[in-house]
């Protein structure tokens, strides 16, 4: 296909402008999308899909072949829709994936109980005016974290009039831009944060993002990974803990609490239920307890 760049180009400009995708997502599809080009040398077509279907597939596990065909469906509807190819090639390929399930990993609560405990020391023990305004950071980031199950990204992002402390709520723009609303109504959460944009006041509104790092910007999602970090280390921890992990404890407690999981699904901002239901494979010590004091043989004598 000649001025294959330009299209990719109008279908980066069109999914920036027009579906507002993030940057993250951007930057992937420009990835996939060269790859396909060195690959294929440009050629849109039945025979080259397949053959880079069957590259992919060699190459990269189900998750990621997936999601770099999707690029390339996105891709090729585009094109069709502004009339640059009259058939989509895709319509004529079959397609299936046999994604392992893999369950997500999760934090047992005595350790987050533990993590918080030791954040919180922290803050009393401080000796200097700059290491308390950190220890606050650092416990509104985690307090954050396990309370809303909120992505890393999504944390990062969050501006000063996304998070209202007077209505105990949070507004979260998640994958796709989609918006959903978390409300915080534990009183300790509730200090945590308000203590930390007192603090942070003047940089919060200087920078525009909720969430800020010592040099008065943006937290990154680095800097996240690196205060559970910090923390996991002081209680000698041994396991790698990961701000996704936190979403994931969110999920699973609450399932095991007996929450309904459309309710669960809505708070993490799952599309589909399915994704949702993975959770639903991690709560055998809940099916355990249930199946140990609730099952109606326990009320069968037989001697």
């Amino acid at each position: 296909m000649e001025n294959i760049n330009v299209y990719f180009n109008l279908f980066l400009r069109h999914c920036k402008n027009n579906k507002n995708l993030n940057s993250k997502t951007l930057k992937a599809y420009k990835i996939d999308l060269h790859q396909y080009q060195v690959f294929s040398d440009a050629i849109i077509d039945k025979q080259h899909l397949t053959q880079y279907i069957e590259h992919l597939n060699n190459t990269f596990k189900p998750k990621t072949v997936k999601r770099k065909i999707a690029t390339l469906k996105a891709f090729t509807r585009f094109l069709l829709f502004e009339d640059i190819i009259e058939i989509n090639p895709f319509d004529k390929i079959q397609l299936s994936f046999k994604e392992p399930k893999i369950l997500p990993k999760t934090i047992p609560i005595n350790i987050i109980n533990k993590i918080l405990k030791t954040a919180y020391s922290q803050l009393n023990n401080n000796s200097s005016e700059y290491h308390h305004k950190m220890s606050l950071r650092d416990i509104a980031v985690l307090e954050f974290l396990f309370a809303t199950g909120a992505r890393v990204s999504e944390v990062c992002s969050l501006s000063p009039y996304d998070v209202d402390l007077i209505n105990h709520t949070v507004k979260i723009f998640g994958k796709g831009s989609k918006e959903r609303i978390i409300q915080i109504e534990n009183k300790d959460v509730l200090d945590a944060l308000k203590n930390y944009k007192s603090a942070f006041k003047d940089d919060i509104q200087t920078s525009g993002y909720f969430f800020i790092n010592k040099l008065h910007k943006r937290l990154s999602e680095q800097s996240v990974r690196e205060i559970i970090k910090k923390y996991t280390k002081m209680i000698d921890y041994d396991k790698n803990i990961t701000p996704h992990m936190f979403r994931h404890s969110f999920a699973t407690l609450l399932l095991e609490e007996d929450v309904d999981i459309r309710y669960i699904q809505k708070m993490l901002g799952h599309s589909s239920i399915t994704t949702t239901q993975i959770y639903t494979h991690v709560t055998s010590s809940k099916q355990k307890y249930i199946l140990a004091t609730k099952h109606p043989r326990n009320k069968i004598k037989v001697n």
